[in-house]
């Protein structure tokens, strides 16, 4: 299935039902009363996150969903039904915005969420409800009032604990392979990754996280180069930024500006991502004799002037890799009950 990450849709709530102007006419009646019943709501429309989803590709060529109207109502004092309510799975993850507004209404970040996103409109009232002592035959009735009209933007922002980035041909698919069950494809040349791939990192007993492998960035992604400005804000909601460097760029290049590209293109992108935790690894070390890709990585951290954690690996032989995700889950074990904590304070 196509990944799609994005979509605009119409949305249309029922609306209420009419009220009814009625008057009983039986043959020993003839002047019976107001009996015209009240119509019933306009269905609204729900989305629900829905785990077994991982795209929006339901609604990139559907785009118009519109729930029930009411029904008016009718003689002898009978209400109109109800509309069907509508409701939308989307995958765990999606943003909702108003499109027209920007306003954030609703984010969608666990299996069974549910919004209302567009509400039904109110009942008409019938003309049997205007009786009164001085007002015998009401011909008085409320029409229904219109359901809510919405143009909703989806945006679906993946849900993982850890995020890959780092340039084209990193090695990060590899790694993501090498570490979990995730088989993204994997060559030797730029954009292989095309759309985030999730991996289950499974520790030990119960004890796992979740991989993201976010396709390559470029030097510009931030501006809208390369792929990097689509999918840089699925590692938005990550606990933790794996920086991926090539220590042999078969470009030729030099890591240490490749590394500053990519963190200039996060800063670039929003302090969200330039604040978030971001470790270094430096991969492809099995191409070196391990004495000789030692000293490379110590230079390369030394330009870099990096203090932060940094782990040498090679995904492709699996080296370095069971030491990588065991602080990865240290880490995520001391973070969550702080998070969880201020959570309930909040």
């Amino acid at each position: 299935m196509k990944f799609i990450d994005e979509a605009i849709i119409n949305i249309i709530a029922g609306d209420g039902g009419n009220g009814c102007a009625s008057f009983l006419r039986l043959k020993f009646m003839p002047e019976g009363g107001p009996d015209g019943g009240d119509g019933g709501d306009g269905g609204s429309i729900f989305l629900r996150a829905d785990e077994g989803i991982n795209t929006l590709v339901d609604y990139r060529y559907n785009r118009i969903f519109k729930a029930e109207n009411g029904k008016r109502g009718r003689g002898s004092n009978c209400t109109g039904r109800a509309g069907a309510d509508l409701t939308l799975a989307v995958p765990v993850g999606t943003l909702v915005r108003d499109q027209d507004t920007g306003e954030v209404i609703a984010d969608l970040t666990a299996h069974g969420q549910t919004a209302c996103v567009a509400k039904g409109g109110t009942h008409g009232i019938g003309n049997a409800r205007f009786k009164s002592s001085v007002n015998r035959s009401p011909r008085r009735t409320i029409p229904g009032t219109p359901g809510d009209r919405r143009n909703l933007q989806l945006e679906l922002k993946v849900l993982a604990d850890v995020g890959l980035v780092g340039m084209p041909n990193a090695g990060k698919s590899t790694l993501i392979s090498a570490v979990s069950a995730a088989r993204p494809r994997v060559a030797d040349y730029p954009f292989t990754t095309l759309e985030p791939h999730l991996g289950v990192v499974r520790v030990s007993g119960h004890r796992s996280f979740v991989m993201a492998d976010i396709p390559g960035l470029i030097e510009g992604a931030a501006d809208g180069a390369g792929l990097g400005v689509r999918f840089l804000k699925h590692v938005a909601r990550t606990k933790l930024l794996l920086h991926v460097a090539d220590i042999m760029p078969a470009d030729g290049g030099d890591p240490v500006d490749q590394v500053n590209a990519i963190a200039a293109e996060l800063v670039k992108f929003g302090a969200e991502l330039a604040h978030k935790p971001r470790w270094l690894v430096l991969n492809k070390t099995d191409l070196l004799l391990p004495e000789e890709a030692e000293a490379r990585c110590a230079d390369i951290v030394a330009r870099l002037h990096w203090t932060g954690p940094m782990f040498r690996i090679s995904g492709m032989a699996h080296q370095g890799t069971d030491a990588l995700v065991q602080a990865i889950m240290r880490h995520i074990e001391e973070d969550t009950p702080m998070q969880d904590a201020e959570d309930d304070y909040d």
